[in-house]
């Protein structure tokens, strides 16, 4: 999928929602622990209950990797599901990887080919070698951190370099903004941060940012979308806890679905402030 696809993915639906599916085992609702496969379970339910609002789905693997063997499986079945039953939504691997070239050329590998989503979301600080086999997939993306809604992001992300007072973040947009092209390469950006997105618009003002944070965190949508909407909306707005664990009764879908539809329907609004549909 290339930018064009995804910002009429956008247009049709009148949402730049990405639910983030972080399935916490702790946090289920209490009857579907009798599944054997309850984060799967979960999922489909949340995914069948969402899926009329979003364009995107974001499994974070830690939820799914601390399950073992088992908690891999249901990943990949998730994905799988995906593809077969909404074939148009785009898939993000919250796995923050990043290493030297030949290893994060199997992470490639593993995430593009065996397990097949869409994107991965990368750390940069090993340089161009961790991202750069990434990118070497037709069609897929790497998600690149540069300024995350995390408290301790400050401390890394917003030093300054000595000389030329560029912050962490910024040569990060800089430089790695030449890896790849707006087709397969964008960037997390924490809605905590959204009076920041006016500066880093001026670094890839046409590049897709991933925005975690709204919700639950506390960011805002509308500040996200103020400083951060480009002519082809240019945002992919994560919501997880908020839409997921809204309710643990067994009626949890049919929540997540109202949550899902408030969140869409801010979106349209914002995108018709903007004349994008």
């Amino acid at each position: 999928m290339k930018a064009l696809q995804l910002f009429e993915q956008i247009q049709r639906k009148g949402s730049f929602l990405c639910v983030g599916l972080d399935s916490d085992i702790g946090k289920l609702p209490k009857h579907l622990l009798q599944h054997e496969e309850a984060l799967f379970t979960f999922n489909k339910a949340i995914i069948d209950a969402t899926a009329a609002c979003a364009v995107a789905y974001k499994p974070n693997l830690a939820f799914y990797e601390a399950l073992g063997s088992s908690g891999w499986a249901q990943l990949e079945k998730t994905v799988q599901y995906i593809r077969q039953a909404y074939p148009e939504l785009f898939i993000i691997a919250d796995a923050k990887r990043g290493d030297i070239g030949n290893t994060s050329r199997f992470y490639a590998e593993a995430f593009f080919k065996t397990m097949d989503v869409d994107a991965v979301t990368l750390s940069p600080y090993m340089g161009s070698e961790s991202v750069l086999p990434f990118l070497a997939y037709a069609n897929k993306w790497a998600v690149i951190l540069a300024l995350t809604s995390n408290p301790s992001a400050h401390d890394f992300e917003l030093t300054e370099e000595a000389g030329s007072g560029k912050k962490l973040y910024e040569k990060i947009l800089e430089v790695s903004s030449d890896w790849g092209t707006i087709d397969n390469t964008m960037y997390v950006v924490g809605a905590t941060q959204a009076a920041m997105l006016r500066s880093i618009r001026k670094s890839v003002p046409e590049h897709f940012l991933l925005i975690p944070g709204i919700g639950t965190q506390g960011g805002s949508l509308k500040e996200v979308a103020r400083y951060g909407m480009n002519k082809h909306c240019g945002l992919l707005v994560n919501s997880s806890r908020a839409i997921i664990f809204a309710d643990s009764s067994r009626t949890f879908a049919t929540t997540a679905a109202q949550k899902a539809r408030e969140i869409q329907q801010e979106m349209t609004q914002l995108l018709k402030s903007k004349h994008l549909i």
